[in-house]
């Protein structure tokens, strides 16, 4: 399980919507820092390495759960500048 910290609740957003709230977030934070981007939509497992790729912040994990009706995705996302 990774650490993260500080989490960054996206439940119920779809895409764009948790990429454009992570770009926001991730300006909070000091770099080294890492976010937890939590998520029910499944495009976040392409949107977000790519997102990454295009900012230069490092995705550093990706975790998925089974909760009672849905599958949770978290991603983990490094602060690098």
């Amino acid at each position: 399980m990774m650490q993260a910290d500080v989490k960054l609740d996206t439940l119920g957003y779809f895409c764009p919507m948790p990429i454009i709230l992570t770009s926001k977030k991730i300006k909070e934070l000091t770099t080294g820092q890492v976010l937890e981007v939590v998520s029910d939509d499944e495009g976040i497992k392409k949107d977000m390495p790519a997102w990454c790729e295009t900012t230069g912040h490092e995705m550093v994990g990706l975790e998925e759960e089974q909760s009672a009706s849905k599958r949770i995705y978290k991603a983990f996302v490094k602060k690098t500048k």
